[in-house]
């Protein structure tokens, strides 16, 4: 809403975010699916409907619809809203995995919490979110907070700035293209 359009339509690499983020996952995912609502699912794409179940959860419907579509496997889980995220980062996180936990993720550099939509959740972390749930714990950061969860820091900061306005989304595009830590410094 407060971008006023379809943030995987949008364009940091001269592709849409949604095909640049694919192209980037397929090295490391046997298969890559899209997670949404039925009213937004589209053709030509694997999608995992958001379970009935699990209406008005917001990405956590998303989380929990592919662990149950898909039992025996764990899930990389990546929104569609950052920019920053490069084939480097889906290689660090990886490569920093703890399959003895629920998940790992990237400690967020703006409060060290866990950051749930870059992350590596494992298909044991099914039963423990559904847990959480029934004692009303529906975002996926609170479930992280109350589960053993591995964390990791971030090796650039700049990885999981996510975008959510149109003046957002020009200075990711401007720090992209001259490849600034921060959009507003001048070359």
């Amino acid at each position: 809403t407060r971008m006023g359009q379809d943030k995987s339509e949008l364009s940091y690499h001269g592709v849409s975010q949604l095909d640049y983020l694919l192209g980037i996952l397929k090295p490391f995912c046997g298969r890559v699916f899209l997670s949404g609502r039925k009213e937004q699912t589209f053709e030509s794409k694997n999608w995992i409907v958001d379970k009935p179940q699990y209406a008005d959860m917001g990405p956590l419907a998303g989380i929990l619809s592919a662990l149950e579509e898909f039992p025996k496997k764990s899930w990389f889980v990546l929104a569609v809203d950052l920019p920053f995220v490069t084939e480097m980062t889906l290689e660090y996180l990886i490569q920093h995995r703890n399959p003895q936990k629920i998940a790992t993720a990237f400690k967020s550099r703006h409060d060290g919490l866990p950051e749930p939509l870059c992350a590596i959740w494992e298909d044991r972390a099914l039963e423990k979110m559904k847990e959480l749930c029934a004692q009303g714990i529906h975002c996926p950061r609170k479930i992280l907070i109350n589960a053993e969860t591995h964390l990791i820091e971030l090796k650039d900061k700049r990885w999981l700035d996510n975008v959510n306005t149109p003046e957002e989304y020009k200075e990711a595009v401007k720090a992209i293209i001259l490849g600034l830590d921060n959009p507003n410094e001048s070359v």
